[in-house]
C-alpha cells in the first residue's frame, strides 16, 4: 500500500505543477475537463459557491435553498471553510463569484 500511497502522491504534485505552470486559462479550462466530470466540476464549483455565501454571512440552511443542494453538501463546505481558514485563503471570494 505504501507505493500506492507514493504514487498517488507523486501524481498530486505532477497536478500541482500543471496548474501552476498553466499561463492560459483555455489550458487550464481544457485540463479540467480531462480531469473531471461534468459533475464533478459542478460540485468543485458549488463549492467555492458555498465558500462565498458563508462569507457573505448566510445561515447553512439558507445556502441550501440558495443553491439547491442538500444540507449535509453546505455543512461538508462550512467544515472545510474552517479548517483551512478559507476568510484567509480566498479573503474577497463572495465579492468575485456571487
Amino acid at each position: 500500500m505504501q507505493k500506492n500511497d507514493n504514487d498517488a502522491d507523486l501524481a498530486y504534485h505532477y497536478l500541482l505543477k500543471l496548474l501552476c505552470e498553466a499561463e492560459e486559462k483555455q489550458y487550464l479550462v481544457r485540463l479540467l475537463a480531462a480531469l473531471m466530470t461534468d459533475k464533478e466540476q459542478h460540485e468543485l464549483t458549488n463549492r467555492l459557491r458555498i465558500f462565498a455565501l458563508l462569507q457573505r454571512g448566510l445561515t447553512q440552511r439558507e445556502i441550501s435553498k440558495k443553491l439547491g443542494v442538500g444540507i449535509a453538501t453546505v455543512s461538508r463546505g462550512a467544515k472545510a471553510f474552517q479548517q483551512h481558514q478559507i476568510d484567509e485563503l480566498l479573503p474577497n471570494i463572495d465579492d468575485e463569484i456571487v
